[in-house]
């Protein structure tokens, strides 16, 4: 891909922990309006390329650029302020705080005289209503409704707002769908599908191998803390082939369980 139409470029991206190496030497870039799927087995490195994109901890070494421009990012804060909005799979709410605050965590619109400090609650309780339903959220939830007394996949459904409603250009979904209904995992993945026409960039990880191939454009595997390929085309890949990437094992002929006895 090349780097002139690239959002975001990780480049050559190292960390080590003492004398484990998560990751080696990883490239990954996102188009614009382009959803990656960012595969691997436990140990792979996503969660960690992941989190270093999102601030949470620093590379050890490499560079991040976005539209061109190299970027730091120390802090989630920083991901935040280039555009880069992370939904993990604990969704990172504040379950005794209602909907509308947890929307605006951090964020929240303020009226009158700036010095009084005072949110605009009814702003929040109205934009907070209308995303909700812009996510697929049919039922009617006030938004005043505390966080504690959602459904898994109605609170996905806020963090997901809640990034769409900041325009973030790139949204990091991490495991969205782990321990959601049926119904909820299909509004999770019709998000992604419309992600794109809506104008953002999204980064799918998931172990459901199934969802990715649902939605995503491009698929990128990691193994063992390098990449083992980066422009996978779903609609032109097996998932077993996707899979073989994954595990490091190569994929036996119909009805093989181990390879053939060496020619004697």
């Amino acid at each position: 891909m090349s780097a002139t139409h690239d959002l975001v470029r990780m480049e050559r991206i190292s960390k080590s922990y003492g004398r484990v190496e998560a990751l080696k030497d990883v490239t990954l870039a996102v188009a614009e309006r382009e959803i990656v799927g960012l595969l691997g087995d436990n140990g792979a490195g996503k969660s960690t390329l992941i989190k270093i994109l999102s601030g949470a901890v620093p590379a050890t070494s490499g560079e991040i650029h976005i539209r061109g421009k190299r970027v730091d990012i120390r802090s989630t804060t920083d991901a935040i302020r280039n555009g880069i909005e992370t939904i993990y799979q604990d969704s990172a709410l504040v379950t005794q705080l209602s909907i509308a605050r947890n929307m605006f965590l951090g964020r929240e619109p303020l009226k009158g005289p700036k010095f009084l400090n005072r949110m605009d609650q009814e702003a929040m309780n109205r934009i907070a209503g209308e995303l909700l339903r812009r996510v697929g959220i049919s039922k009617n939830i006030p938004a005043t409704t505390p966080i504690a007394s959602l459904s898994g996949g109605e609170r996905q459904s806020v963090a997901i707002a809640r990034a769409m409603h900041f325009d973030s250009d790139l949204i990091i979904l991490d495991e969205p769908t782990n321990n959601l209904g049926v119904a909820e995992t299909q509004g999770v993945l019709r998000f992604v599908r419309n992600a794109r026409d809506s104008g953002h960039s999204c980064i799918f990880i998931a172990h459901n191998i199934h969802h990715v191939f649902q939605v995503v454009d491009r698929i990128v595997v990691l193994h063992r803390g390098t990449v083992a390929a980066d422009d996978v085309d779903p609609k032109h890949t097996s998932i077993e082939a996707v899979e073989s990437l994954i595990t490091g094992m190569p994929i036996l002929a119909a009805g093989s369980s181990a390879p053939p006895p060496a020619a004697t």
